[in-house]
């Protein structure tokens, strides 16, 4: 009688022993939760009589998902075309520049206009 009482005790010391850790896994303080904690012992006769084997069921295979997006559309921006050379038009004999010198009997010379000095 008195190993089963002693059985009886280390199985119930083991399992406080093993629920008090778990009672303070969240820290301590009062917690209202509702905990329904079983201790159940079996008893059987596994080692002489083990579970049937059953086959595993077949398992699929689901490739993953793959969702493809459109290309966004480039976006081009037409710039203007560069401005042409501007030149002015010199006349050695008279000298000056047209339109201030309406006829040049040497011909004109075409001369990059640079601004007055300040």
């Amino acid at each position: 009688m008195k190993a089963r009482v002693r059985f009886i005790l280390t199985l119930l010391l083991g399992g406080a022993a093993i629920a008090a850790p778990l009672s303070w896994a969240h820290g301590p303080g009062h917690h209202h939760h509702h905990h329904h904690s079983r201790v159940g012992v079996y008893f059987g006769y596994a080692w002489l009589f083990p579970q049937p084997v059953y086959p595993q069921p077949r398992s699929y295979y689901f490739p993953p998902t793959v969702i493809v997006r459109p290309a966004e559309p480039q976006v081009y921006i037409e710039r203007a075309a560069p401005q042409p050379q501007a030149y002015w038009h010199y006349c050695g004999n008279p000298q000056g520049y047209y339109p201030y010198v309406k006829e040049c009997p040497g011909g004109w010379q075409q001369v990059v206009p640079t601004p007055p000095p300040n």
